[in-house]
């Protein structure tokens, strides 16, 4: 039967009309389904002190239960965390009153490692490390110098940086102000009236203020004889670092015949932080190895502190004098240096992953008896072998966590307790059904 416009039309309508009431029937059935799940979220997050579970242990009345790693999350009953392969933890009412205290489930301290340590009084050995480069101890350094008008008729040592022995020859030389004196010295020798003592005396003076060699003195006396020329010898073992003369070539008084540096002791000049200057002092010993020497152990000590820091690497020069056996330490060569300061006073020791560095300040993790931990700000000295002083904050015995110090941070977070020690935050997670 056919229908009429005005039929089809109603029934069109009558149709529109059911879709907007089942429509409306899901809304308000889904958003009352919502609204009273996040009701019972709100009650669980904010702490409710009725405790729907109504659950009361032996260490107070459970609020909830939460997973450390996400403490934003709290369940109403005890369980698996959905977001980690542990137990969920109780979180007791009467931890609300602990001051600045949090309280850590023991079954979870022991499934985790926490490890604990104790605040001792110990005297460290400070030492310090360090790179230096050899240079020529400069207290050994010795001019060979020409106090008169001379020749140098024979040269023993022709190239520098040769390694001399003490007395062996370095050069030959005519000096005719030499040749006159030891002629007028010897005439005096050969006379035998006291009254020519004390001229001789005064003769033999001159030969030594002109620079005469003693060898060459020595000689006249012995052999009641001159010579035209004098041989120049080493006077210290070690090596020509500078040769102002060559074979034949005439020198004026006041010139530089040669620059000796002696061996048997080498600096080394090293740089040391500004930060940790107080930690070498002159005197303290130090022991240094070369790459040169596997194996050798050179032994020396601080002798100086240059007065003058870099401002580009705000370091300090630290000058080291070393024992040079067999002349086996060249200058120019790096050596590596180990500080040993002398033992000082017994202080406040803890190992050094009890710290926490939060960049503004440090802090430890004090355990309290009944299983509370208080975070406590300390003042640190400088680490030292795995251990770090302590200049305040803690008590000699106290007990520390040395591990598993994320959880209780997530703990003291949750409570407001201290700031975070860390500077990000995990996002927080949707709620999921909570499984028993």
């Amino acid at each position: 039967m056919s229908l009429t416009r005005r039929d089809q039309i109603k029934r069109f309508a009558a149709v529109i009309v059911l879709l907007l009431l089942g429509a409306g029937a899901g809304y308000w059935w889904s958003h009352g389904t919502l609204s009273a799940s996040s009701a019972t979220d709100s009650r669980s997050s904010a702490g409710n002190a009725t405790n729907p579970s109504g659950v009361v242990s032996g260490k107070g009345r459970i609020l909830y239960w939460h997973d450390p790693m996400v403490p934003g999350q709290h369940f109403d009953k005890p369980g698996k965390s959905p977001f980690m392969d542990m137990q969920l933890v109780p979180v007791y009412a009467d931890e609300g009153n602990a001051g600045g205290s949090v309280r850590v489930s023991p079954n979870v301290v022991q499934n985790l490692g926490i490890r604990l340590g104790k605040v001792e009084r110990v005297a460290l050995n400070t030492r310090l490390h360090a790179v230096g480069s050899v240079a020529f101890d400069d207290r050994l350094l010795r001019l060979v110098q020409a106090r008169v008008d001379g020749y140098v008729t024979h040269l023993s040592v022709k190239a520098p940086l040769e390694r001399v022995r003490r007395g062996e020859p370095l050069a030959t030389i005519l000096a005719p102000q030499w040749l006159e004196a030891q002629q007028e010295y010897l005439a005096l020798l050969e006379t035998q009236a006291d009254s020519a003592q004390a001229i001789r005396a005064a003769a033999r003076e001159r030969l030594t203020v002109l620079g005469v060699p003693a060898a060459a003195i020595h000689a006249i006396e012995a052999k009641h004889d001159t010579r035209a020329t004098t041989t120049v010898l080493s006077p210290i073992d070690g090596v020509v670092t500078e040769l102002g003369v060559r074979e034949g070539a005439a020198f004026m008084a006041g010139a530089s015949l040669f620059r000796l540096n002696g061996l048997a002791t080498v600096w080394v000049n090293a740089q040391v932080p500004e930060a940790r200057v107080s930690e070498v002092a002159p005197g303290s010993t130090v022991e240094a190895h070369a790459t040169a020497w596997p194996g050798a152990a050179f032994k020396g000590g601080v002798i100086a502190l240059l007065p003058q820091v870099d401002p580009q690497t705000r370091t300090l020069t630290v000058r080291v004098a070393l024992d040079n056996p067999d002349f086996r330490l060249s200058p120019g060569m790096w050596v590596a240096l180990d500080f040993a300061a002398p033992a000082s006073a017994p202080q406040l020791v803890i190992p050094s992953e009890a710290v926490i560095g939060t960049g503004g300040r440090s802090v430890v993790i004090v355990a309290k008896q009944g299983g509370s931990f208080d975070v406590v700000d300390v003042s640190v000295g400088t680490e030292q072998d795995g251990h770090t002083p302590i200049l305040s904050g803690l008590k000699e015995g106290e007990s520390i966590v040395l591990s598993g110090q994320f959880l209780i941070d997530s703990e003291a977070s949750l409570k407001s307790t201290v700031d975070r020690l860390t500077a990000t935050a995990a996002p927080a997670a949707p709620a999921p059904k909570n499984e028993p």
